[in-house]
């Protein structure tokens, strides 16, 4: 069996004998298969052509999110999805002995289990956070310190924005947090929570703040809201910080690190994320048992550096590279 694996304009090409597999294309190729991991919408190609394998959950938060995905399917043949545990409807793919992971997470966060990762000759794997300097909490302890946090801000009354992506993040944190009240949200996070609600995850409701601060509820504080993440200098979280005094609390796994800019745009700062940590991407790999790992998206060097070291077959996929193996 001949089969090569390369970056295209278009993203990374798989091609099986006579087959054509397009991983997260930026537009759905024709002649191909175009599998799209979940509904990032860094991860959504953005015009149609030939077939688009996802899951059920992807096509409709896809259509949420304005892109509609024609000739869509939900399974294939010789191709098997399996959950990445990254967000709602987020998968990996299996087929010829390859396993692409798209975006993933081994670890379970509320609703979300994590990735089961399967057995393959050749991984082709996501390494946002594959620096050692991001090992992230436990669950438990993120929890913990975000209640006492909380807490201690409500004591004083002051209200809470909880921040985080408002696919995937927003209702994690809904889910860890909402026994809070009152509980508000940011307008586009109570639409992703009701899409979410749909597909039955159990998510705690609450008014948007469109409505809430119609009806002056946000004058009597203190209260909850979850937002998507946004710079301190949005008009949104301005005009919350001066009408109301609030304090934003934002959830990224870039906290983990300093180096980064992530702290300077919230209050507060905690390191949780949908992506394995360093440890995790180490685990997974080993886990996995490939003889063959490509790296893409994140710190592909450096993690294909540090996977060699250990004895793991590792390079980073890199446009226009082009690797031939049988």
């Amino acid at each position: 069996m001949s089969r090569k694996v390369r970056i295209t304009k278009n993203g990374i090409l798989c091609e099986v004998n006579e087959k054509r597999v397009y991983l997260d294309p930026k537009n759905s190729d024709a002649d191909g298969i175009n599998f799209v991991s979940h509904a990032h919408s860094d991860h959504l190609p953005t015009k149609n052509g030939g077939i688009i394998l996802s899951s059920i959950e992807t096509n409709e938060i896809a259509n949420l999110r304005g892109f509609k995905m024609e000739n869509h399917v939900e399974s294939l043949e010789a191709f098997s999805l399996i959950d990445s545990g990254h967000i709602l409807g987020a998968k990996g793919l299996l087929f010829d002995d390859i396993f692409y992971t798209g975006d993933v997470c081994t670890r379970d966060r509320g609703f979300l289990k994590g990735a089961k990762i399967p057995k393959c000759k050749t991984l082709i794997t996501e390494c946002t956070f594959g620096l050692p300097e991001f090992v992230f909490p436990k669950m438990a302890e993120i929890q913990k310190q975000v209640n006492e946090l909380i807490s201690e801000l409500y004591g004083k009354g002051i209200p809470v924005i909880l921040m985080g992506y408002q696919l995937g993040k927003a209702q994690t944190i809904t889910q860890l947090f909402g026994h809070w009240g009152p509980l508000y949200f940011h307008d586009s996070v109570k639409d992703m929570n009701l899409l979410h609600q749909k597909f039955g995850v159990s998510l705690k409701d609450g008014i948007g703040h469109s409505d809430a601060e119609k009806n002056g509820l946000l004058e009597k504080k203190p209260w909850v809201m979850v937002a998507p993440m946004m710079s301190s200098k949005n008009k949104f979280i301005q005009d919350m910080k001066s009408k109301y005094g609030a304090v934003t609390i934002g959830f990224s796994g870039w906290a983990q690190s300093s180096r980064f800019s992530f702290g300077r745009r919230t209050d507060y700062s905690i390191p949780m994320s949908d992506h394995c940590d360093y440890n995790e991407l180490v685990e997974m790999v080993v886990q996995s048992g490939a003889e063959q790992v490509y790296t893409i998206h994140g710190f592909v060097d450096e993690f294909a550096q540090q996977l060699r070291k250990i004895g793991i077959n590792a390079q980073p996929l890199i446009e226009n590279s082009l690797d031939d193996f049988t």
